[in-house]
C-alpha cells in the first residue's frame, strides 16, 4: 500500500511540475492549420519566426542568438516566435530542459504536425525542410533564410524590416 501511495505521488507530482514548466515556457503544441495565420499577421510588428529542434546541432547554437536578439528588442514593435519540430513525448524530458538552460523568454509553439510535405511550402516556397530555418516579415516584406543566423545578421534584417 505504501509503495502505491509513493508511486502515486511522484507521477502526479512530475504531472504537476510539467504542467507549470509548460505554462511557465508558453508551449502550445499546434497542427500546422492553427499555426499558418502567425505567418501572415497584417500588423506594424515585424515577426521573426525561427523553426528548429533540439536534435538539430546548428539549432542549439543559433537558440541563444534568439534569446539575445528577444532581450534587445523587447520594447519594441518585434515579436519572436520559436517553432519546435520535437516529437511531443519529448516535452518534458529535451525541450523544456533545453529552454531552462538557454533561459527563453519568447513564444515557443511545438509544430505537432508531422505531414511536413503539405506545409513547408506555405511557409515558403524555397524551404527544403532543413533546419534551422527563419522567417522575418512584416506586413510590406518577407524574409526567409534556411541556414544559421546570428545576432548581426538577426539584427540587420529586423532594422531593415522595422524601417519599411
Amino acid at each position: 500500500m505504501k509503495n502505491h501511495f509513493i508511486k502515486f505521488f511522484l507521477v502526479f507530482a512530475s504531472f504537476c511540475i510539467g504542467t507549470q514548466l509548460t505554462a511557465q515556457f508558453n508551449i502550445s503544441t499546434l497542427k500546422f492549420a492553427e499555426f499558418e495565420p502567425l505567418l501572415h499577421k497584417n500588423t506594424d510588428s515585424v515577426y521573426v519566426i525561427n523553426f528548429w529542434a533540439t536534435w538539430c546541432i546548428p539549432c542549439r547554437r543559433e537558440l541563444p542568438e534568439f534569446v539575445k536578439i528577444q532581450a534587445a528588442y523587447l520594447a519594441k514593435k518585434v515579436k519572436i516566435i520559436l517553432v519546435s519540430l520535437d516529437f511531443v513525448n519529448q516535452i518534458d524530458e529535451t525541450l523544456i530542459p533545453f529552454l531552462i538552460k538557454n533561459k527563453v523568454n519568447s513564444q515557443v509553439i511545438l509544430l505537432n504536425d508531422p505531414d511536413s510535405n503539405s506545409w513547408i511550402d506555405k511557409v515558403d516556397k524555397e524551404w527544403t525542410g532543413s533546419l534551422p530555418a527563419t522567417l522575418i516579415y512584416n506586413r510590406k516584406s518577407r524574409y526567409f533564410v534556411e541556414d544559421e543566423l546570428n545576432y548581426a545578421k538577426l539584427k540587420l534584417k529586423i532594422d531593415q524590416l522595422s524601417e519599411n
